[in-house]
């Protein structure tokens, strides 16, 4: 499982995106990778599908995308339990994470 974060230059969400990552693989081993790209332009972002930053990518795919977002340099907001949060929870990173490996080992 390949993880990426989109993010540009000194996105405030990107620090509690990590955090948060790392909380919800706790002592599993499940990414190969974390990587992070510094997306600094609209057609950086167009091209990487970025929505806003930070953008987490799980093998390429965004599991947090909104339909109707477009490819942006702007601050990403995620829902959260009292409004708005700058990255996804815990529990939805770990259930997306969950989801992603269960979808691999039924071979999707």
């Amino acid at each position: 499982m390949k993880l990426e974060i989109l993010h540009v230059p000194d996105c405030p969400g990107l620090a509690l995106l990590t955090r948060r990552i790392a909380e919800a693989l706790g002592d599993e081993r499940i990414a190969d990778t974390i990587t992070y790209r510094v997306v600094n332009d609209p057609a950086g972002a167009i091209e990487s599908g970025m929505t806003g930053s930070p953008t987490l990518l799980i093998d390429g795919d965004d599991p947090f995308a909104v339909c109707g977002l477009v490819p942006s340099l702007s601050c990403r907001l995620y829902r959260a339990d009292r409004g708005v949060d700058h990255a996804p929870s815990v529990a939805e990173l770990r259930a997306a994470l969950n989801d992603r490996l269960r979808g691999k080992e039924s071979g999707q």
